[in-house]
């Protein structure tokens, strides 16, 4: 599944994007295609390229080959036009340990060659508000959790307005309610207009929090769209509760449906015991109520019945052979 939307509507374009160590590609010939004012959540197991795309897009690695268009704009070609537009949070943020959460980005406002000097202190204030900082505004960082660490990594990405916010694991290290937090954050930046790109390996956090999203596997690209698109990508499931399984069985399969196992070829003994018959639906276009009618004309009494589509789980752990973490 790939996006088909003109470059001029995309905030991040990859063609053919590739990034080899020897003989190993670590970013293997990807295309996205970020739309502009999406929440979009690059998702992959760990290891499966997403930083190393990442620190493509930003030019803090070279690709061995395709393009790169950021904001409209060839990258790196562009950096200098480009980056003053763009947050970011890539790897962990760095922090003078012995310096407070306000020094250091007041410091690092200061390197920003863009940034005025007039609102610095006002901007430093608004950043740490945004993030849940304030109490802790004057506070060295070596005495910050991770936690903190992470949400001021991102409020120095927020000093300026940006068009665009890159985040790599955003929620690393941060309890419930800070993921929660910075779950708010990115959808008022998103409906403020901004973009954000957010890579993660949490499916929850992607789930909760984005519109869009791609699925990396071994360097590959192997899906991308919007959340709705990649949620129905797949086969849904039927379950039909009854104590005639044995008909149920030939009856669904008679309908196309492909049954989850054969079961036993004799009814149970107990003519009123209820047996749970599943079957993966091929065919989305068969209704459900076409499905029970069809059951209740052959004789099965349909004491239960549900109809599933593949949780977004199981559509992820089939594109890649791996297994995502669901929470942190």
């Amino acid at each position: 599944m790939t996006a088909t939307r003109p470059s001029a509507e995309l905030a991040i374009e990859t063609l053919g994007l590739t990034k080899r160590f020897g003989a190993h590609a670590a970013v293997d010939g990807i295309d996205l295609a970020v739309p502009r004012g999406a929440i979009f959540g690059f998702l992959g197991p760990n290891g499966s390229g997403k930083t190393t795309t990442i620190r493509m897009m930003l030019g803090l690695a070279s690709a061995t080959s395709g393009d790169i268009r950021m904001l409209g704009r060839d990258m790196p070609r562009d950096l200098h036009q480009v980056l003053p537009r763009i947050g970011a949070l890539v790897e962990g943020p760095a922090f003078y340990p012995f310096l407070s959460g306000a020094a250091n980005l007041h410091r690092l406002d200061t390197a920003d060659r863009f940034a005025p000097a007039s609102t610095r202190r006002a901007r430093v204030n608004v950043a740490l508000e945004r993030v849940g900082l304030t109490h802790a505004a004057g506070k060295k960082v070596r005495a910050y959790s991770l936690g903190m660490k992470q949400r001021l990594g991102i409020a120095n990405a927020l000093l300026t307005p940006r068009e665009l916010l890159v985040l790599d694991e955003p929620t690393n290290g941060l309890d419930p309610q800070g993921t929660r937090e910075v779950r708010r954050l990115v959808r008022s930046l998103a409906e403020e207009g901004t973009t954000v790109f957010v890579s993660s390996h949490l499916l929850a956090e992607v789930e909760q929090m984005c519109t869009h999203a791609a699925v990396m596997s071994a360097g590959s690209l192997v899906a991308q769209g919007t959340l709705e698109d990649l949620r129905h990508v797949g086969e849904a499931r039927v379950s039909v509760r009854t104590p005639d399984a044995v008909i149920a069985r030939g009856l669904l399969a008679n309908l196309g449906l492909a049954l989850d196992f054969s079961g036993p070829e004799a009814q149970s003994p107990d003519p009123e015991a209820d047996e749970v018959v599943s079957a993966s639906l091929v065919d989305r276009g068969m209704a459900p109520e076409a499905i029970v009618a069809a059951l209740v004309t052959g004789g099965v009494r349909v004491r239960g019945f549900t109809m599933e589509d593949a949780s977004l789980e199981d559509r992820f752990v089939a594109l890649t052979g791996e297994g995502f973490d669901i929470a942190q």
